[in-house]
């Protein structure tokens, strides 16, 4: 069965560091989530209405991790939809979309460790990060995300150490 909700429009950053890793973050609404999918993600949000997608990358760069110090790389060409499990239905994403139509980007990273604050929003959504291989992304996502971050992993391994 499909949903009659919309999709959500949001983009998402690879941001690789000088080694070629990749920065995930942990949820900080899943605690303690070391090794259980979904835990740990990349930077993700959503676009406000008529908002250019290169622009909105940055602008959720420093709300989710407190910079928006990197270079654009590349633009996935391609837009990717995910759809919500049933159990997440009207209850995920304020109960208003089927899921997410997403605008990627890979990014290099141009500040120091320390420009990385988790902690300068009232309500963060991540409470650690950490750098990581980018072909250990697909088995850090949640199982809807799965196929996007595994397309993520290939397309962008151009740009990974």
């Amino acid at each position: 069965m499909t949903s009659p909700l919309p999709y959500r429009d949001n983009v998402g950053a690879v941001l690789f560091n000088a080694a070629g890793l990749v920065l995930v973050a942990r949820r900080a609404d899943l605690p303690n989530a070391e090794g259980a999918p979904g835990g740990w993600q990349l930077p993700q949000g959503g676009m406000d209405a008529g908002e250019d997608p290169a622009i909105a990358v940055f602008r959720e760069l420093e709300e989710e991790i407190g910079t928006a110090r990197a270079d654009i790389l590349a633009e996935h060409p391609d837009w990717m939809f995910y759809d919500l499990p049933p159990e997440l239905l009207g209850r995920a994403l304020g109960g208003k979309y089927r899921g997410q139509r997403q605008k990627w980007f890979a990014l290099r990273f141009t500040g120091q460790e320390t420009d990385i604050r988790l902690d300068l929003d009232p309500h963060p959504e991540f409470d650690a990060w950490r750098w990581a291989r980018l072909a250990e992304l697909p088995a850090m996502a949640v199982a809807f995300k799965r196929e996007i971050y595994g397309r993520l992993a290939r397309d962008f391994a151009r740009f990974a150490g």
